[in-house]
């Protein structure tokens, strides 16, 4: 009866927004009018985001601190929390709220659903090896209708940052190393998770982060400080961001490095000159979890209060578990220190986002258990989850056409440490995924196999010691060998082996920067003691970033990247295995050949010397390893083969405001149907800021029957071939553009024309 009455009093308290004043003007006219209501502690209250420490469908909570999180939440002072799962404890969460504060604002309910919910699907940066709108917008919207069908109605992600640098365990949750692919990837997300509206209640709100540059952490450490140039900033770090806003994301976060010296929470030129001003970004900033309190360990707050004071002026909407705002904000304020317009403006940006989400019409329209049972893992969903599994995974090599492997008459060795583990497949940031619950390879093996082939499977080694967790440090197994000799049996009596070997999942994620990228523990000693064995040996790698793999490209034969798959990873694998699904996966991240080349990337910038022209060492390069990765960027095989045609280009010039077509035909030589991604490069020659060697500015997915040929057109426009300069403004300059169409960034065919 309690909601029944508050849904009619709002109702009618709100009934001048006339029909005819739909959504922007309808929704600002509500936020006005509870606005002019509040006080300034309720004000402020809507600027906190806390995390449940307590349990919702309980008892009353213990301790003092518990306790006035409580009470804060009654008197309305709490405008979001994050971490409070499943539609029974967010209802009771958000009645503590909406029954007993004065003005009763529902609270936002944030969550990191990155790749799912509780069907988790393949890690971010193994989805955009697929180069599909399509997958990371399916992707998205499942894990929207499960996370919304559990009581949340906000995922922190998608995490768009640009990273060069395989060292940064955060690479595992973003898109790569391309601005134009981010770009793309990113718009896909944001409508996965918001959908056609904000108001539907299988919809989320969108949280674009990290607000900005935190891929290019120096040395690829996690939390470490950023030094980028302008350049570097607008033209690679910044568009996917654009993207984002562009698309209508809900809110943006933070991030945690500095930028200039100033700390992104603080810095007014990210969030202020740019996002809100520049952008004319509606939505709302939160701070990462306690970057707020964090400007007083950069050395830019003497204390928490100064913190507040930089980060709200900056343009800081939320404060995510800083105590910063809720501790000092009404001081500062009430000195005449802040003043209280600022405050209207981040409260109406929080407000908007929940009218948005329709919380203000129903504060309990996401807490529904009967559909949390129904859409939770329903079939559908890993259905959906195998698909895009096996779109994500890259053939890397693939000699003497050792697979596809027959499903009949085989004797399969499967070993590793990888091969039967259930819950690394899961992926880090894995939501409220069922710890072991992911299909292993052994099981997809052994499911897609008919009963004249024989599976045999050995361990080999552990590739841990101890129990694996999110928030534990891994120690590796670098002395445990006693599984040896049952694996070497095996791939004697085997005709072909599958070694799964990798990364565990939590060595990728936050707080997981790593000096090392190759192989942990015992394994590559395990690769060549059953290489000895059998020459026949598919690597299955599962890993979470771009590996070191310099041996196993030399001796293996084949070896297929399969990521952190999600729950149906080893149904996926096997699929492409056994020739079900012939792989197209293309890497958004180049591999090294050595750690000392990272940060590596396809779009770097000539330099002076960029060749051995007069013969020497005088030139840049390393004297002890080649400057280009094993596997560029853009890189993947198929069971089948594609040759491309010389390019053909509509004109030998362009205008500035004109367009200019590229073609090229695309024949399938081989034997086997399979897709092909196309990829568009260009090259400005000659630029008043010096251009890169290659920028991916299109690509086009095409299937192709056996011997079968497609002509593939581009179009490239003014907005193609510009660039931002120094004072962000985006600028065409007249001159020779090379184009580079190809099956990735390194193996192209090559033209020109001029712009006038």
């Amino acid at each position: 009866m309690k909601r029944i009455l508050f849904i009619i009093l709002l109702t009618t308290a709100l009934a001048s927004c006339t029909e005819s004043k739909k959504n922007t003007e309808c929704i600002d006219e509500k936020v006005d009018d509870i606005i002019a209501k509040m006080t300034l502690e309720e004000k402020i209250g809507q600027m906190v985001q806390l995390t449940s420490r307590w349990e919702m469908t309980g008892p009353a909570p213990a301790g003092e601190h518990m306790q006035g999180q409580l009470q804060a939440i009654k008197n309305g002072e709490v405008g979001s929390m994050l971490n409070v799962t499943g539609a029974e404890a967010c209802f009771e969460a958000q009645k503590l709220a909406v029954e007993n504060s004065r003005l009763k604002i529902p609270m936002i309910f944030g969550y990191d659903v990155m790749h799912g919910y509780q069907t988790m699907f393949p890690i971010p940066l193994a989805m955009s090896a697929s180069w599909d709108t399509a997958v990371i917008r399916l992707a998205s919207k499942i894990a929207a209708r499960e996370a919304s069908s559990a009581g949340l109605n906000w995922t922190f992600g998608p995490m768009v940052d640009i990273s060069r640098d395989a060292r940064w365990g955060r690479v595992m949750e973003g898109s790569g190393e391309d601005p134009y692919l981010g770009s793309v990837l990113a718009k896909a997300y944001i409508e996965g998770y918001q959908g056609n509206t904000l108001s539907s209640h299988e919809s989320i709100a969108a949280c674009a982060k990290h607000f900005a540059a935190y891929g290019f952490a120096i040395a690829g450490r996690d939390y470490n400080s950023v030094d980028i140039s302008n350049n570097t900033l607008f033209n690679v770090v910044l568009p996917p961001f654009k993207a984002c806003s562009d698309a209508g994301a809900a809110t943006f976060m933070n991030s945690f490095n500095d930028l200039n010296g100033i700390p992104a929470t603080a810095n007014s030129f990210l969030l202020r000159d740019i996002l809100k001003e520049k952008w004319e970004f509606k939505g709302f900033v939160v701070s990462d979890w306690g970057s707020i309190r964090e400007l007083i360990d950069h050395g830019n707050a003497a204390d928490k209060k100064e913190a507040a004071l930089k980060a709200v002026i900056a343009g800081s909407d939320m404060d995510m578990e800083g105590d910063c705002y809720a501790s000092s904000l009404k001081e500062l304020v009430e000195s005449g220190t802040v003043s209280e317009t600022i405050i209207d403006d981040a409260v109406e940006r929080i407000l908007r986002v929940k009218f948005q989400l329709g919380l203000f019409d129903d504060p309990y329209k996401y807490c529904d258990t009967t559909r949390e049972k129904a859409e939770l893992l329903k079939a559908e969903n890993l259905a959906a989850s195998r698909d895009i599994a096996r779109k994500s995974i890259v053939l890397l090599k693939n000699n003497n056409k050792l697979l596809p492997l027959k499903k009949s008459g085989q004797r399969i060795a499967v070993i590793g440490p990888l091969a039967n583990d259930k819950d690394s497949p899961l992926g880090s940031w894995r939501a409220q995924a069922i710890r072991n619950s992911a299909v292993s390879l052994l099981e997809g093996v052994k499911a897609a196999v008919e009963d004249s082939s024989k599976i045999t499977y050995a361990l080999g080694a552990n590739l841990t010691i101890g129990e694996s967790r999110f928030h534990k440090m891994l120690q590796f197994n670098e002395t445990d060998k006693s599984g040896f000799a049952e694996a070497i049996t095996a791939a004697k009596n085997a005709d072909v082996v599958l070694l799964a070997i990798g990364e565990n999942c939590f060595q990728t994620a936050e707080g997981r920067s790593q000096v090392d990228i190759g192989l942990k523990g015992v394994q590559m000693e395990l690769f060549r003691e059953l290489y000895r064995a059998n020459k026949n040996i598919v690597i299955v790698l599962m890993n979470g970033r771009p590996l070191v793999l310099n041996e196993l490209d030399e001796k293996a034969p084949a070896i297929l990247e399969t990521w952190h798959l999600g729950s149906e990873s080893g149904n996926a694998i096997a699929d492409v295995l056994f020739g079900d699904y012939n792989p197209a996966g293309k890497l958004s991240m180049s591999f090294p050949r050595a750690v000392g080349q990272c940060p590596i990337y396809y779009n770097h910038l000539n330099t002076g010397r960029p060749s051995n022209t007069w013969g020497g060492v005088f030139w840049s390069h390393y004297t002890d390893e080649e400057n280009s990765p094993l596997y560029p960027f853009g890189y993947g095989l198929s069971y089948t083969n594609f040759d491309y045609s010389p390019i053909k280009m509509s004109a030998k010039t362009m205008s500035s405001n004109g367009t200019i077509k590229a073609s090229i035909d695309v024949k399938n030589t081989g034997n086997l149907d399979g897709e092909e991604i196309v990829q568009l490069y260009i090259q400005d020659v000659t630029a008043s800021i010096v251009q890169p060697v290659r920028l991916l500015k299109a690509f086009n997915k095409i299937f192709l029957k056996a011997g079968e040929t497609k002509t593939v057109e581009f179009t490239l426009s003014a907005k193609d071939l510009s660039f931002y300069s120094n004072d962000y403004k985006l600028i065409l300059e007249p001159g020779t553009f090379n184009v580079f169409i190809g099956t990735n960034a390194r193996d192209t065919q090559t033209s020109s024309f001029t712009v006038e």
